[in-house]
Formats: C-alpha cells, structure tokens, sequence
C-alpha cells in the first residue's frame, strides 16, 4: 500500500488486501490456530467499525433534518410569543385606522398570525416526515448477521499434514 492511496483505494480489511486468504497464507504455507483467530477477530473489529461509520453517516443527515425542523418550529413560537402582543396591537390599529372596526381589525390581525404560524408549523412537519430509519444500516448488519450465522466455529485444514497432536482436542460445534 502506498501513502498515495486514496480512502476508496484503500482495503477495508485484511482478506481485502489478499493478508488472509484462507487456511493457507498468501505464500500457501499453513497458518496456525492463533494466527487465524487472531485474523478472525482482526476481521470482525474491522466490520464492526465499519458498521458503526455507516451508522453514524446515516444519523448524521437525519439530525440534520431534524435540526432544521426543530428549528422551524422555535421560530413558529417565537414569533407565536413575542410577536404577537405587540405588533398584534399596531396593526389593529392601522388597519381600524383605514375604517373597520377596532374589534375586526384584531380579528384580522390576530388571523394573520395564526396563519403565519400554521404555515411554519407545516413546514416542520414536512422536514420531520423526511427523517427515516438508517436503512442501508439496517440491512447490512442483516447481511453481516446472515453470514455470520453460516460461519463455522473450527475450520478443517485443507492441506492433511499427517501430524495429530494428542493435546489438542477439536470440537464438534
């Protein structure tokens, strides 16, 4: 591997890379029960980490959304709250001033803002609609899940190398 590599170049674990490439070794010499745990387990941190990245990648654009929702909706309530009372009064005012009533000029003021609000409001709903589930997530540790559950415990060597080793006892699991 060189420095130059970019991220999308780089392997994302050892089998990619050609390291591990089963219970022979890239150069077809017999690797030892250690050494393929050691593997394995190498393997699987590596799939966690990268099950966690595309996790946080997917939660990150729906926090963005939920963001921007959460912030249509404070400024639905700011301006439900502090504006109101106060420009509620100057533009009863202005619009009793051009000849209705004082009573229907609130009420028309009054209605603007709520529908000034509910537009807000609408808008927010329409952001948090857009938040989902972290799909790809979701179905690649089904997929991780899948293959795990057909991966047997104690690989048989390949290669019979006509040793057998009184102390070492195999599993049937």
């Amino acid at each position: 591997m060189t420095k130059a590599m970019t991220m999308r170049e780089q392997p994302m674990s050892a089998a990619d890379d050609g390291a591990a490439t089963g219970v022979n070794g890239a150069d077809g010499v017999n690797r030892s029960l250690g050494q393929l745990v050691a593997a394995a387990t190498t393997e699987l941190s590596a799939l966690v980490h990268d099950e966690i990245a595309l996790a946080k990648a997917e939660l990150r654009e729906d926090a963005r959304r939920i963001g921007i929702g959460g912030g249509a909706i404070a400024a639905a309530g700011v301006l439900a709250l502090f504006s109101l009372p106060v420009l509620s009064f100057a533009a009863a005012y202005g619009v009793h001033n051009l000849g209705l009533g004082l009573a229907w000029s609130f009420l028309i003021v009054g209605g603007a803002f709520l529908l000034v609000a509910a537009l807000l409001g609408l808008l927010a709903v329409k952001k948090f609609k857009k938040v989902g589930k972290p799909e790809k997530t979701i179905a690649s540790a089904k997929e991780t899940a899948a293959v795990l559950s057909t991966v047997k415990p104690h690989p048989e060597p390949l290669v019979d190398t006509g040793r057998t080793d009184a102390s070492v006892t195999r599993s049937t699991v």
